[in-house]
């Protein structure tokens, strides 16, 4: 159980830092400015719903088609670590927004752009091929279902959060997770070298 705990923690963590779901807020919350509060529940249900389907998908597809392009999990961590440090260092930057189409107003917009790419976006699927890599199928559903649910919760009360944080809060808690996503992405691409030259 303790193994388990600790495999769970782990995976949870990383998952968690690469879907950001705090930042999300304030993306969420001018999306859905003017619409009913019926509205607002479907919109966080079709976020979740379709995150979760796309990084489930993924997650058992993923590596076969990986396999079949002739990538390897080494080839993947490194390439995968290089593209969240990118998008870590460009998050980081003064006045960079996590996704350009806060404007929408379409009554699909928990598919799109709110459940993917803003909360499963390729982040988050690298992320989530090198923890099934780690910590096996079955850990990984887990911390990946468990993140979706802590989604679900911040997007439902949104609005208390936002009151209670304040949206400088948010900035720097957002901040800090970027420099986290930053780390997991040098450690990413550190295992692939490891992996790729040194087995």
């Amino acid at each position: 159980m303790s193994e388990f705990l600790n495999s769970f923690i782990l995976s949870f963590i990383p998952i968690f830092v690469a879907i950001d779901a705090i930042a999300n807020i304030p993306i969420y919350l001018s999306i859905v400015s003017g619409f009913s509060e019926k509205s607002k529940k479907k919109i966080v249900t079709d976020s979740v719903a379709t995150a979760t389907t796309v990084a489930i998908v993924f997650m058992f597809l993923g590596k076969g088609i990986l396999l079949l392009l002739g990538i390897t999990i080494p080839d993947f961590q490194i390439a995968g670590g290089l593209l969240l440090f990118v998008i870590a260092v460009h998050l980081l930057m003064p006045g960079a927004q996590k996704n350009v189409l806060t404007s929408s107003h379409d009554k699909d917009v928990g598919i799109f752009p709110l459940g993917t790419p803003l909360i499963t976006g390729p982040a988050v699927l690298a992320t989530t091929l090198i923890v099934l890599d780690t910590y096996g199928i079955f850990v990984t559903a887990v911390s990946l279902l468990s993140n979706m649910l802590v989604v679900w919760l911040t997007l439902a009360h949104a609005e208390r959060i936002m009151k209670f944080i304040g949206p400088s809060g948010i900035r720097a808690f957002a901040k800090f997770m970027y420099i986290l996503l930053a780390a997991i992405a040098v450690m990413m691409v550190r295992r692939g070298i490891m992996g790729a030259f040194f087995k």
